[in-house]
């Protein structure tokens, strides 16, 4: 036994010491990958702003732009960069950068804080006079100023925390009237703000101190789905939208605002066609990022960076509008910074787990029709008890006039005034309803 002592614990030493060394070489790639993605940011960052807030409008659908050669190798090339930065985070260590552990003791608070950032964004489009986004005028929303005041107080609901699953579909429900007004791309660009709404419904904050919670896994890998798609989502569209098939208003921003050319201004000019190419495919890149799930740290503080540059240009517009946002990378990074929420980010459901989320909508919308008939029944019920009581103080009122005079006696069945006593209490006790004697 002694001699063999040393041998299994030099065996047992030497496995780890092996991972690492062949983690190294990937975390070494991902590190100099993130570099790159970093220095490709801070060149196009500042072009990924919402050009539909600042600039003047322009007609989109220019897909003949985006079929061209340099729209088409560059979204290509992100999107290969994408799965490969998938790829690698498997084989990384979880988190990815060990030192920000600190962040994950937040995570019981993530909804609390998610509520604050998105009912803080309303409130401030309701007073600046605009819907869910600063591209949207209330007057052009059905409803105008009603539909202003309705997303002012849903706003002050989620500032408050107090039963936020129903703020969170009333937030839901704001979005047909941006359908209406501004058709189905705008609704998708808004993307984000219905990711803060349904992470909300599945996982809102509780009762206790600062909206503290303890989310089950189930819980938590879903929450942060529907975070992560709907973000990438808006993202995604964005590309789209304001630059990939809509050239002319990217070049409308740049022209009103030169200083987000930064390759211009660093003396490095590119072709202005070029430089709107690169600037979608870099919000097309974290799209498919923030949608994957990887390497949520290294993502989220690289995706911080054209975030925070439009600030230095545009100011509060931009902050208000990219609240939400900056509560979902908030969200991504502190999750993403806790050994026991990590996993959760880069989950995607499988089979199984379709299965049994059908399973439960299907329950939870048996329990919400049987809820809807119980609340029928309870009005029902109420309704007819005032009315049998109303019928019963006339057909008493009316045996006290027909028996003022001399009375006779009664056995049970003899009726008195046309009323059986036996029979009316028998038919009121086989419902449930036991009535005492008059």
């Amino acid at each position: 036994m002694t001699s063999r002592m040393p041998t299994v614990l030099r065996s047992r030493l030497r496995r780890p010491r092996g991972g690492v060394r062949a983690a190294r070489p990937l975390a070494r790639a991902a590190a100099a990958t993130s570099l790159a993605l970093a220095a490709a940011v801070v060149a196009a960052g500042p072009a990924a702003a919402h050009a539909r807030w600042f600039a003047e409008h322009a007609t989109g659908g220019q897909w003949s732009f985006f079929l061209s050669p340099v729209p088409l190798v560059l979204t290509a090339a992100v999107v290969g960069v994408a799965a490969v930065w998938r790829l690698v985070a498997r084989r990384l260590p979880t988190p990815e950068l060990p030192f920000l552990a600190p962040l994950g003791r937040l995570a019981p608070y993530v909804p609390r804080v998610l509520g604050i950032h998105m009912g803080v964004s309303l409130l401030a489009f309701s007073v600046t006079g605009a819907f869910l986004t600063p591209s949207l005028p209330l007057d052009e929303v059905p409803g105008g100023v009603l539909a202003g005041v309705v997303q002012g107080a849903v706003g002050i609901w989620l500032i408050t925390g107090a039963r936020l699953r129903p703020a969170a579909l009333a937030v839901v429900l704001l979005g047909p009237p941006v359908l209406l007004a501004a058709g189905p791309v705008a609704l998708l660009e808004t993307a984000d703000t219905l990711a803060v709404a349904l992470f909300l419904a599945v996982l809102p904050p509780s009762d206790r101190t600062f909206g503290r919670v303890a989310p089950s896994p189930a819980h938590l890998r879903w929450a942060v789905l529907l975070l992560r798609v709907f973000v990438g989502v808006a993202l995604i569209t964005l590309a789209f939208s304001e630059k990939l098939t809509n050239p002319d208003l990217a070049r409308n921003l740049l022209a009103e605002y030169p200083q987000l050319n930064l390759p211009d201004v660093l003396g490095v000019p590119v072709p202005v066609d070029v430089f709107v190419a690169f600037a979608g495919a870099m919000e097309i890149l974290f799209g498919l990022l923030i949608i994957s799930g990887a390497l949520p740290q290294v993502t989220v503080l690289v995706a911080l960076v054209p975030f925070n540059l439009t600030l230095l240009v545009f100011g509060t517009t931009e902050t208000i509008g990219h609240l939400p946002v900056y509560g979902v990378f908030l969200a991504l990074l502190v999750y993403g910074s806790d050994r026991r929420t990590a996993a959760a980010l880069p989950w995607f459901p499988g089979r199984s787990d379709l299965l049994d989320a059908r399973a439960a909508l299907l329950d939870a919308r048996a329990a919400l029709r049987g809820a809807v008939v119980d609340g029928a029944a309870a009005v029902r019920l109420l309704l007819g008890g005032s009315g049998a009581r109303g019928a019963r103080a006339a057909r008493g009122g009316g045996a006290t006039t027909a028996t003022a005079g001399p009375t006779a006696p009664t056995t049970p069945g003899h009726a008195v005034g046309g009323v059986v006593p036996g029979a009316s209490l028998g038919a009121r006790g086989s419902g449930g309803d036991v009535a005492g004697p008059a």
